[in-house]
């Protein structure tokens, strides 16, 4: 088999799934509908339980729901029959998962199930199996082909299978009418999480380590601020405490670039005034985007006073894995 062989087999499989995929559009009807209703409904947990490839792909679909605000646990069949159906509730719905729909492991579990009061929605591939019959509600991820050449492997169907259970968890989602804040609160450690969520007072430096001088400080007093609080600049306060500018390193360069006599200059001699400032309750991302439109590498946190409370430097929120809104 040459390279040219190797590219043609890796397209054919993508053609393959695409159209397996594509074609689970047409099985879209009533009830795709009646299966989203009911998981709304559902006072309780989403159960889905299936064997093999199908348990995998169980799995993936119960991480969906989770993270966009449908309750759901993964059942494995086998454990269910010694002891694990206890976790089923009576106000839970099940989906169950299989290809021919005759998977013996999940057959059994159908009386017990059915004792339990809960309602079935089948996701298999042949609307005439068992599972179908026995199910309140019949999913159909049917396939022309799998992408193995021997039809064997499970390839194409449980690409479907996974598209069918997105489309059932994305349409729930618009159901509930789940925003990204809601997403935000469910993925706290996620970069998108921290882009809606993190507040600028849950991470600026605060109290002594914040760099401050007055407005009468020597130039001399000044380097050691900037350079003992080790973020590369100063706010400046006048006698109230209020901020009235802001000395960076690179302030300082320039300066002396253009001289070397500053033995008797002050902060306010040098400082930037007005400076570009930020409130505690703002977005952390807002602070980022506010760094990078005007290209600084810090903003002074201030309050209601206009007072500096704290100071947010653009590598921390780097280092968060922050992105600008």
């Amino acid at each position: 088999m040459n390279s040219k062989d190797i590219i043609h087999r890796g397209k054919e499989v993508i053609r393959i799934e695409a159209e397996a995929v594509a074609n689970l559009a047409s099985g879209i009807d009533e009830q795709f509908v009646e299966a989203v209703e009911t998981m709304y409904q559902c006072k309780g947990r989403i159960v889905l339980t299936g064997m093999g490839k199908s348990g995998l792909i169980a799995r993936k679909i119960v991480a969906t729901l989770n993270s966009t605000g449908t309750a759901s646990i993964y059942l494995h069949p086998t454990d269910a029959l010694h002891g694990d159906l206890g976790m089923v509730r009576g106000e839970d719905v099940v989906i169950l998962i299989s290809k021919s729909g005759e998977s013996e492991e999940i057959i059994n579990l159908i009386p017990m199930f059915k004792r339990l009061g809960v309602k079935l929605i089948a996701m298999c591939g042949n609307k005439n199996s068992k599972l179908a019959r026995e199910s309140d509600i019949f999913i159909n991820i049917a396939v022309k082909e799998e992408a193995c050449p021997y039809d064997l492997a499970p390839t194409a169907s449980t690409t479907a299978t996974l598209a069918m259970g997105d489309a059932l968890s994305v349409a729930l989602l618009h159901k509930r009418n789940f925003t990204q804040e809601d997403f935000a609160m469910l993925h706290p450690g996620g970069s998108l999480g921290k882009r809606l969520s993190l507040k600028i007072k849950e991470i600026m430096v605060t109290g002594e380590r914040v760099p401050k001088v007055r407005e009468n400080t020597s130039l001399k007093d000044v380097i050691l601020e900037i350079t003992s609080k080790r973020l590369g600049t100063t706010s400046v306060v006048n006698e109230e405490g209020i901020l009235t500018g802001i000395i960076t390193d690179g302030d300082l360069r320039r300066l002396l670039e253009k001289t070397m006599d500053i033995k008797d200059l002050k902060a306010i001699d040098v400082m930037t005034k007005n400076p570009k400032v930020i409130k505690p309750e703002f977005l952390a991302s807002f602070a980022l985007q506010q760094m990078e439109n005007y290209k600084i590498t810090s903003l002074i946190v201030i309050d209601d006073s206009n007072k500096p409370i704290g100071i947010v430097h653009l590598h921390d929120l780097i280092n968060l894995g922050l992105q600008a809104r």
